[in-house]
């Protein structure tokens, strides 16, 4: 009797017990803060109209230095905060109508940092024959935005999500016959 197909067989059941064997991946903006909590930290050190843009790039808020930081223009700060003729600019926070007052002689950064763990888990064969997919995603997403006259900050605002974490799961009944 041959053994072969034995050994097959317990070589397939032992894969599909094996969720080490899934891939796993991770989502980092390149920065040189390590999570939400710090990036906060960061942000409530900055005090409207007295941190200057040298204090910002000792913090590590310089654009030129450090990536994933937009200069915001004249016209992407008017975008972000009169999204439509509906807004009334009187009812924005001070530090936002003088800077739209400036014009040309505000700019404004906008942060956005995250990391994002990604692990696969469940059945090996399941997953890797495309039938069903399970992730963990872990995590968590900051974004802020700072405006900035005459080199000194006028206007601060923060915001994301300080802990994510969600399972995706997706069926295709059909496998690896099926594409999307």
């Amino acid at each position: 009797m041959n053994p072969l197909p034995r050994l097959v067989v317990l070589f397939c059941f032992g894969l599909s017990a094996c969720s080490s064997l899934l891939p796993t991946a991770e989502d980092v903006t390149v920065n040189p803060w390590k999570s939400y909590q710090e990036m906060q930290r960061l942000f409530d050190s900055i005090v409207p109209h007295q941190t200057t843009v040298e204090d910002l790039k000792a913090m590590g808020l310089d654009p030129h230095a450090n990536p994933n930081i937009v200069i915001l223009n004249y016209s992407d700060i008017l975008r972000r905060f009169i999204p439509s003729p509906s807004i009334n600019s009187d009812d924005l926070d001070q530090g936002v109508r003088e800077c739209i007052r400036a014009t040309t002689d505000c700019e404004g950064y906008e942060i956005n940092q995250s990391s994002m763990e990604r692990n696969r888990y469940g059945n090996f064969l399941v997953d890797f024959f495309n039938f069903q997919r399970k992730t963990d995603v872990v995590g968590w997403r900051f974004d802020g935005i700072v405006l900035i006259k005459h080199n000194v900050v006028i206007y601060k605002l923060t915001g994301g999500e300080p802990s994510i974490h969600k399972y995706e799961e997706h069926l295709n009944p059909l496998g690896p016959l099926q594409i999307f």
